[in-house]
């Protein structure tokens, strides 16, 4: 028999990994030993285990290791990572590692190196005078890059289970459509809140917003434009739909041609999205619309006079689409990539395609929400890699004017909290001086 000592360290326990290793030992065949098993005493201490893995040749032994380096083993033996050119642009090693969605680590020249960049089904390039590597997709291979191959020298650290109580620790679970909503939506509120004060604050991270046209059609419009008005949104994501039905209720009142404030179909109404189209093809794009006082309100509006970056990605079904739309799906797929770096969270509204879209391009440290009606699409995003994702199952109509209704409710609150804080402080400044006067007259 074949054996090798793997390591575990960190929250192994409530984050599963140490089950999920078991698991996957016996599922490829293989058998394991627990030599050393040591457990955290208190909520915030690490546990650590020590565990023999047997196979039944090399190969089938390297197999089960490849596996388990994926779920955060630690192999003790110190190797360093395998390198090999790229004989072409496009074109990878035959052997390449292809990444997951998790922070990972190589080892070379002697040093363990943070990978940039990271998401999942990538590849890892080298840049020896540097002392750089990150992540590249296969299209910004270019021939000569240092590629690593095999497993040798890889590190990976799935994310735990957070230690703070909230929203990450009351949602680890599956989606479910019968969660307490109200309780949901307070505790993305107050996630949202923070991310947004350490925006103003530090100028850095934020909130990508990935929104469908059912946005604009539950009636949910001018909910998220009230969010990118608040400072909630640093990035939008969607396609061609959104942008479309959200000038079709800006110019006539209807979303698919149902009139939003009777519910009912308008005669000629189908073909209001092509107008809309239309005028914002005669202004030459929506920024032009906006400047030109053709587009006065909705979601496109908040975006472009509040200069909130966004990926309009086109579809082979799209009409038209608006000029503002990238056609080109690699294009599309960059500008998100770029968008994405550094972010927090990513809330994802009804929107199957590029809510997987995206979970494809996001590191799992990436705090990610995905609203959406239908269960399935929660679970696809899940299936897909994003593991990270909180599913909350809902209209997302309903939910975005409940989002909105407590942000506010809890920037009212702070403000309340901040103009008691003030009084304090006025009446302790009123004190010193009295104080200081006294002293003053005494000294006369």
């Amino acid at each position: 028999m074949f054996m090798r000592e793997i390591e575990l360290r960190g929250h192994i326990i409530d984050s599963l990994i140490l089950p999920k290793v078991f698991d996957k030992i016996l599922e490829l065949g293989g058998d394991y030993k627990v030599l050393e098993f040591e457990i955290g005493k208190r909520k915030i201490d690490p546990s650590y285990a020590k565990i023999l893995v047997i196979g039944k040749d090399e190969q089938h032994l390297d197999t089960i290791l490849n596996e388990l380096r994926e779920l955060g083993a630690e192999i003790p033996e110190i190797e360093e990572v395998e390198l090999q050119p790229a004989e072409r642009d496009w074109v990878l090693p035959e052997n390449f590692y292809s990444t997951t969605n998790h922070k990972t680590f190589i080892r070379f020249r002697g040093q363990w190196i943070e990978v940039e960049n990271q998401k999942m089904d990538g590849a890892i390039v080298v840049y020896p005078e540097e002392m750089r590597v990150e992540v590249k997709t296969i299209r910004q291979i270019k021939k000569g890059d240092l590629v690593v191959v095999g497993y040798k020298g890889i590190r990976v650290i799935p994310p735990e289970k957070p230690r703070e109580q909230g929203l990450f620790e009351f949602m680890k679970s599956e989606a479910s459509s019968e969660k307490p909503k109200k309780t949901i939506i307070r505790n993305i509120a107050e996630e949202m809140y923070k991310i947004r004060e350490k925006v103003r604050r530090e100028g850095k991270g934020g909130i990508v917003v990935v929104a469908g046209p059912a946005v604009v059609h539950t009636g949910a419009r001018d909910a998220l434009a009230k969010l990118i008005r608040m400072g909630y949104v640093q990035a939008l994501f969607s396609g061609n739909a959104l942008a479309t039905h959200d000038a079709e209720v800006s110019f006539f009142g209807t979303s698919l041609g149902i009139d939003l404030k009777t519910g009912k179909s308008v005669p000629g109404g189908h073909s209001h999205h092509l107008r809309a189209i239309n005028r914002i093809m005669r202004a030459g794009s929506l920024k032009k619309a906006v400047e030109e006082g053709l587009l006065k309100d909705g979601i496109m509006y908040e975006v472009i006079k509040n200069n909130i970056p966004y990926v309009l990605a086109g579809s082979i079904r799209d009409d038209g689409p608006l000029p503002d739309v990238i056609t080109d799906v690699v294009e599309a797929q960059n500008k998100m990539r770029e968008l994405l770096k550094g972010k927090d969270m990513v809330i994802m509204l009804s929107t199957m395609l590029h809510s997987i879209a995206t979970g494809n391009l996001l590191p799992s440290w990436v705090k990610t929400i995905c609203v959406d009606i239908n269960q399935a699409v929660v679970t696809k995003l899940m299936d897909r890699g994003t593991s990270q994702a909180i599913g909350v199952v809902t209209d997302v109509g309903t939910f975005l004017l409940l989002l909105v209704e407590e942000l506010e409710r809890l920037e009212n609150e702070r403000k309340g909290t901040n103009k008691e804080g003030d009084r304090d402080n006025n009446k302790v400044k009123e004190d010193e001086k009295s104080r200081d006067k006294e002293n003053i007259l005494q000294r006369c």
